[in-house]
């Protein structure tokens, strides 16, 4: 797989120089992949945190340096445990910065656990108070083996109690049993739709196209089970009971009424579109339990690089683990939680009251109602006749969805005109289409005729003399370049309707045949459209395409000169 890396061997030190070039408040320890607090100072008198582990979980741990969290984190090489030297490297700066103690948070890994409890046996061999939590908040083994529940997002939620505690003066005892008590009131649980690959090796294992599966680990280890893709809801609703079940000895145990802080973790490659999915699944699931999500943190917290993937953490949380929570902390990582708590049942913004139109008989001398409804039939049936030539010439350049737009615009018009006569009004005929397409029609073209008719609707109030209509047509123009960019020449609508607005300006000529110059503009508009097939797409979709391979006329051209040959 594709990763946008210098060299596979310098991946991490480049992420965490990366971090540290764009964050004032780090500093790397030379010689050593160690990020740590820029105002080592202030550790003086305190208990100092350090954590750490594989990289390619960004932003843990490094982003989780900084006031009320880490005072450091050791990286390891993508996916391995940092080096002895390295942690004992950290742990003897933070000692010699004047630390009153020293706790190191450890995911529970075998290498982990070994590379951070050498260092920390050393480093009391050399006088230095250390102890070491290790956090195991897996949800997804049923019977765990001998190494336990493996460590994962939760973690994040010791670091910002710990770090909380150590900010505001906690001793080493204090936090060692309030982040073990944390600890054991917490569990996750991941979802994979798809592997995760280390830069310069092929994914560790396959997903079929249908498959998700339950339980891996943040680096790709095996989960509990392997499953169709199911729809967000079904699949939270899974993943809840999985940890919640009273049979599973990795659960976490909820009883209605508790308050937890949820963490919605994307492991990598999921959208912002399904996380949010995600999360409003979960507040829902939760909340049908009787559970008070008294936080909800949704973001990606600890990774496994490009899975495609999510976690759901729950804490069970109290008073004091909920202020913890929510102390300040400079953390690059960690995000601006809103204080209160997270639910579906949000009372909704009332819509606005309409803006009350003008009366539909307003004084004019439009065409009469009988008249309007044959023009506008006329229109809708050749736009349902060329339904499928439009569609056919969109799909060179766009989606081939222009005959079916032009379609729902027509089908619109005849549901509305069967709800009620149209008004005679030139002017609230034309705003009363405006309204209908930017409803009903969609896409970009129903914006664009939405714009052209509500600026000619704005043009004609008051009037109908033939001039009228040119300077209609004229403002309506305006208003389509004014917004959408496009200009006679860019191979679009645009060309159709500028060249019938040129014929269009004879109506200002005293004594001018309406009928006459009508057919001279549709005739105009006919041929701007085929001319559109010589043009080079200078907006809109088609712009995108080599010219080449645009043989065709423009769809949009050739609708709107359609569209005036049935007004004619």
């Amino acid at each position: 797989p594709k990763k946008l890396v210098n060299a596979v061997s310098g991946c991490a030190d480049d992420a965490l120089e990366g971090l540290v070039s764009c964050n004032a408040g780090l500093r790397l320890l030379q010689g050593h992949r160690v990020i740590l607090r820029g105002d080592l100072s202030a550790v003086r008198g305190r208990v100092a945190l350090l954590s750490g582990g594989g990289s390619g979980h960004e932003p843990a741990h490094a982003g989780y340096v900084g006031k009320g969290m880490l005072t450091g984190a050791v990286a390891g090489a993508v996916f391995t445990s940092p080096s002895v030297g390295s942690v004992l490297a950290a742990i003897r700066v933070l000692a010699q910065a004047g630390a009153v103690g020293i706790l190191l948070i450890v995911k529970n890994y075998t290498g982990d656990r070994l590379n951070f409890g050498m260092a920390l046996e050393r480093a009391r061999s050399e006088g230095a108070d250390v102890r070491m939590v290790v956090v195991g908040d897996d949800c997804a083994f049923a019977t765990p083996g001998k190494a336990g529940r493996r460590g994962i997002c939760g973690t994040v939620l010791i670091h910002k109690v710990a770090g909380a505690l150590a900010e505001a003066g906690a001793g080493l005892d204090e936090i060692v049993e309030k982040v073990t008590a944390a600890s054991k009131a917490m569990g996750t649980l991941g979802l994979s739709l798809s592997p995760c690959s280390i830069p310069g090796s092929k994914p560790s294992f396959q997903l079929a196209e249908d498959e998700m599966e339950l339980g891996l680990g943040i680096h790709g280890e095996a989960g509990v089970r392997r499953m169709k893709v199911l729809p967000a809801d079904e699949a939270v609703e899974t993943m809840l009971k999985h940890m919640t079940d009273p049979s599973n000895a990795s659960h976490i145990s909820l009883s209605p009424g508790c308050s937890v802080v949820l963490m919605v973790n994307n492991l990598g490659g999921l959208s912002c579109l399904e996380l949010g999915i995600v999360a409003g699944a979960a507040v829902r699931r939760l909340e049908s339990r009787g559970i008070r999500i008294a936080r909800a943190l949704v973001g990606s917290f600890m990774t496994a690089l490009e899975m495609a993937g999510v976690s759901l953490t729950l804490m069970v949380v109290d008073e004091e683990l909920l202020r913890l929570i929510d102390a300040e902390t400079t953390a690059m990582a960690w995000p601006k939680v809103p204080a209160g708590p997270a639910t579906t049942r949000r009372e909704e913004v009332p819509a606005p009251v309409d803006v009350p139109g003008k009366p539909l008989d307003e004084a004019g001398t439009g065409p009469g109602a009988v008249q309007v409804e044959q023009v506008l039939e006329r229109v809708c049936s050749t736009l349902l006749d060329i339904q499928d030539k439009l569609n056919q010439l969109d799909r060179a350049a766009g989606d081939g969805d222009c005959g079916h737009t032009h379609a729902r615009a027509a089908h619109a018009i005849q549901e509305w005109m069967r709800s009620r006569p149209p008004p005679a009004a030139p002017s609230q005929l034309l705003s009363c289409l405006a309204d209908l397409l930017l409803e009903k029609m969609g896409g970009s073209s129903g914006v664009l005729y939405g714009l052209f008719l509500t600026a000619a609707a704005r043009s004609l109030r008051g009037r109908s003399d033939p001039a009228a209509w040119a300077d209609a047509v004229d403002s309506g123009i305006d208003a389509m370049q004014r917004y959408g960019g496009a200009a006679p020449g860019d191979r679009t609508m645009l060309d159709s309707l500028c060249a019938a607005a040129k014929a269009l300006h004879s109506l200002r000529n005293p004594g001018a045949d309406p009928l006459h110059v009508l057919e001279a503009a549709v005739q105009s508009a006919e041929v701007a459209a085929e001319a559109t097939k010589h043009m080079e797409a200078g907006a809109g979709r088609a712009s995108y395409i080599r010219s080449s391979r645009l043989e065709h006329p423009d769809p949009g051209a050739v609708a709107v000169a359609a569209v005036l040959g049935a007004v004619l």
